[in-house]
Parts: C-alpha cells; sequence; structure tokens
C-alpha cells in the first residue's frame, strides 16, 4: 500500500473518531491496532451488513464507511480504492456543506 493512501485512511479515521465520543472513539482506536485483528474483521462485515441494511430503524448508513475502513486495515487491495471513494465522498460532502451555507 502506498503511504499516501494509508495517511489517507488515517485521517478519515481521525475524522470519523473527532465525530464520536471518548468511549467509543478510544474503541475505534483500540480497533486498529494490529492485536485486534481477530476482532476486527467480523465487526468490520456486521457493520458493512448494517450499513447495507440501513433502511431498518436500529441501524444507520454509518455503518458502512466505518466497516469498510475496518476491512481496509486488513485487505491491502481494498486500500486504494477505498481512500479514493472517502476523498471522493468527502469532497461532495464539503460542496453539499458550501451550498447550504449559501443559500
Amino acid at each position: 500500500m502506498s503511504a499516501d493512501h494509508k495517511a489517507e485512511l488515517d485521517r478519515h479515521f481521525a475524522w470519523f473518531e473527532t465525530k464520536l465520543s471518548a468511549r467509543p472513539a478510544n474503541f475505534v482506536r483500540w480497533l486498529r491496532k494490529p492485536s485486534s485483528r481477530l476482532l476486527r474483521i467480523p465487526l468490520a462485515v456486521l457493520l458493512v451488513v448494517g450499513g447495507v441494511f440501513s433502511f431498518l430503524p436500529i441501524l444507520g448508513l454509518w455503518m458502512l464507511p466505518l466497516g469498510l475502513l475496518l476491512i481496509a486495515q486488513d485487505v491491502p487491495l481494498l486500500q486504494k480504492p477505498l481512500a479514493e471513494m472517502l476523498g471522493w465522498i468527502e469532497r461532495k460532502w464539503i460542496e453539499r456543506q458550501r451550498a447550504k451555507g449559501a443559500q
């Protein structure tokens, strides 16, 4: 994996952690450690599935990017496309926020 893609994924994780309260953010940091791999992979799969079924009341779309980020920690093939996809989503989000502010 390119160092640029790793840095980009780390930046997205840092952003996500800022949106969480202290306890969940610490849990996400712990999940990213190499020693947490046996828990990280099944949890990532559950988050992706939960994100896909976000139309259900308890689940949410926020689960999908977190699950993909966690999977990308262990699947090098996903790291570049995921970093690019999250960058695109971030740019669209910023554009949308600016458009709302201009109204």
